[in-house]
C-alpha cells in the first residue's frame, strides 16, 4: 500500500510517498499554497493519483507538552476536508520537531541556506511520513508475535 505524506504549512506543502511495500519515505514535492484551500486540496489529489496512495498522513502540530494549539485545530480541520476532497483515509500524525530535525539533516549534509529553503517542507514530509510507516512496521511485528 502506498502512503502520501504532508506536512501542510501556511505557505508550503511538502509532500513525500512512501515505496510500494510501504517501508520507505521519499520527498516528491514542496507544493506553493495558491492561498486557496480547494485550489491546494486539488494539487493534492492529483498527486494522490499520480502516486496511487490509498492512504493521506498529514503532520498535526502539536505543542510540546502534547496539547492541541489554533494550528493543530486548524490542520483537523483540513483533514476532514482533504479526506472528503480525495476520497481517501487521512491519518493525522504527530509531527513535533520535524522541521528542525530536517534543518539539521540539510545542514549536515553541508547544504546551502537558499537550498535549504526550497526543500525543507519536503524533508520534514519524509520524516512525518517515515516516523508514520515504522510506527505501522512496529505494530506488524507486535502483532506477529
Amino acid at each position: 500500500m502506498r502512503i502520501m505524506g504532508l506536512d501542510w504549512g501556511e505557505k508550503r506543502i511538502g509532500v513525500a510517498v512512501s515505496d510500494p511495500m510501504g517501508w520507505t519515505a521519499q520527498g516528491v514535492e514542496v507544493i506553493n499554497s495558491k492561498g486557496s484551500t480547494k485550489a491546494d486540496m486539488n494539487i493534492i489529489k492529483e498527486f494522490a493519483q499520480k502516486y496511487n496512495a490509498e492512504l493521506v498522513v498529514i503532520g498535526l502540530p502539536r505543542n510540546m507538552d502534547g496539547s492541541f494549539g489554533p494550528q493543530a485545530e486548524k490542520i483537523k480541520a483540513l483533514a476532514k476536508l482533504l479526506s472528503s476532497k480525495i476520497a481517501l483515509p487521512v491519518e493525522l500524525w504527530d509531527e513535533r520537531l520535524t522541521t528542525i530535525a530536517a534543518e539539521k539533516l540539510l545542514i549536515q549534509a553541508d547544504m546551502s541556506r537558499a537550498k535549504r529553503r526550497r526543500v525543507i517542507d519536503k524533508m520534514a514530509a519524509v520524516l512525518i511520513l517515515q516516523g508514520y510507516l515504522d510506527y505501522l512496521s512496529r505494530k506488524k511485528d507486535l502483532q506477529d508475535d
